[in-house]
């Protein structure tokens, strides 16, 4: 596997990015051809502690975890052990999402072992039809504040496009919008 080490606010050091390297390894048994796999990595300095974020694009898949800790080593453990969990815990699905895609390249399904986890299937247990009006983003901001929620649906009113703004745990806020 290729590995983009990055830091932000941080020196990444030649001990961190061989930990870094020596940790996803582990990843490699479960991947097709990880030498054709590149994981980005960002080490980041936050208020809470020290972040690392993991994203590995696969073909038709996206892993993706982060861990914040008192300690850069530690989180790496953790968000390794977090990504290699996600691929056993989803082992069945992404099996069958590749094969309705017709693409069965990433995963070398064979090896990787299934876990079953107490935790339920996830499920959809409400759907709700909302109404989505077109506003502007600061509105769009106001009415997901005045319903408490993390996220709020709404049209652009000058693209006339759905967007979705979102709070993020730094406070600030984010929005996802359709190509």
């Amino acid at each position: 596997m290729k590995i983009s080490i990055r830091g932000d606010k941080i020196k990444v050091t030649d001990s961190m990015n061989n930990y870094v390297t020596e940790k996803l390894k582990k990843i490699d048994k479960y991947l097709d051809n990880p030498d054709e796999v590149k994981a980005n990595v960002v080490v980041k300095i936050e208020k809470t502690g020290q972040k690392v974020e993991i994203t590995i694009p696969l073909k038709t898949f996206i892993l993706r975890a982060e861990e914040t800790g008192e300690d850069i080593y530690a989180a790496v453990d953790v968000i390794t052990d977090k990504i290699e969990r996600q691929i056993r815990k989803n082992k069945t699905k992404l099996a069958s999402q590749a094969k309705k895609t017709r693409d069965v390249k990433g995963f070398a399904f064979s090896s990787i072992e299934e876990i079953k986890d107490d935790e339920e299937d996830n499920k959809i247990v409400k759907r709700k039809k909302i109404g989505v009006k077109p506003m502007s983003e600061e509105e769009a901001i106001l009415q997901m504040e005045l319903v408490d929620h993390d996220f709020y649906l709404f049209m652009d009113e000058e693209t006339m496009k759905p967007k979705l703004v979102y709070k993020r745990k730094d406070d600030q806020y984010g929005i996802i919008e359709t190509e």
